[in-house]
């Protein structure tokens, strides 16, 4: 014999007609009208070959067959019923594993300094965060969440935008020693400056020196000696003096602060890079991906 939904839908209804020692009661038990629940169970005597009651116009009672099968199914709906419970709270409380892809640069500077306190919060949930320079297939990869920069291609993930950073254009005060400061970006076209590029690991390619002031824009066509893909690379070598680099204004507020690294063209900073969350469904999200949502969002305020 097959299984389906509905020979449970029909077992349940037995129960309950059990449970509540009539049609009428099931019913209200059930939400159903007491002829729904009358056909639920011809439905279910049918497919079973066997009748389940003797009914008489004051009472309801178990034949031998069906008293023989409430016994061995009274405890499995139990157990059903405790299965779907156990779900739902999981759902509501912080628990369970979470799986997240995150960006190294914004698990590095932003979130890993902060980390411990999430955790601590959540004693019983466990964090499985790996960084990628690359989205991947979230449902195939069994993962809850991603933490991207960038603007995310068209697919049938939630996209929900985090914050935007600036991108501005630094170099070390040992480099604008040796090389002299460029008073204006197309001068790092002029071949007497050398410039760090950054691939983007979903087109492969460098990503464009774009300068921002207002409405006009100036993009910069040659390239630098030197490609990375790795932020940490970046600003080492940046902040060590070997060239001039586009970083994002987060997470070197400091380096600026403390001369370390020099903004080169302050008036020339309105170029914004966004970072987004991405998860596959926005309807009924599990509580710890709406608390480590919640916990990104908040470090991610000015």
């Amino acid at each position: 014999m097959s299984f389906d939904g509905r020979l449970v839908g029909g077992m349940a209804v037995l129960s309950a007609v059990v449970d509540g020692g009539s049609f009428v009661q099931a019913a209200e038990s059930l939400d159903m009208t007491p002829s729904g629940v009358s056909r639920a169970i011809a439905r279910l005597e049918k497919r079973l070959g066997i009748r389940l009651f003797d009914r008489t116009t004051r009472s309801v009672t178990l034949t031998d067959e069906g008293r023989r099968l409430y016994q061995e199914i009274a405890p499995l709906l139990a157990s059903l019923e405790q299965a779907a419970d156990g779900a739902a709270a999981s759902a509501q409380s912080v628990r369970g594993r979470l799986r997240v892809n995150i960006d190294p640069y914004f698990s590095r500077l932003i979130l890993g300094p902060a980390l411990d306190r999430f955790m601590s919060s959540y004693p019983e949930l466990q964090l499985d965060l790996f960084t990628s320079n690359q989205l991947g297939d979230l449902v195939a990869d069994g993962v809850d969440l991603s933490l991207r920069f960038g603007h995310p291609a068209s697919s049938s993930l939630i996209a929900r935008k985090l914050l935007e950073t600036r991108v501005v254009t630094v170099a070390a005060p040992a480099y604008l020693q040796r090389h002299g400061r460029p008073r204006t970006p197309a001068e790092l076209d002029s071949g007497q400056h050398a410039r760090i590029e950054f691939r983007d690991s979903e087109s492969g390619r460098p990503f464009a020196w774009e300068f921002h002031r207002g409405a006009e824009r100036v993009i910069l066509t040659g390239k630098g000696r030197l490609t990375v893909n790795d932020a940490g690379t970046l600003y080492s070598v940046c902040e060590a003096g070997h060239a001039i680099a586009q970083v994002f204004e987060l997470g070197v507020e400091r380096a600026l602060q403390e001369g370390r690294l020099i903004e080169l063209f302050p008036d020339w900073r309105d170029e914004l890079f966004p970072l987004y969350a991405l998860y596959p469904s926005r309807h009924l999200p599990p509580a710890k991906v709406s608390a480590f949502l919640e916990f990104v969002t908040a470090l991610c305020r000015p």
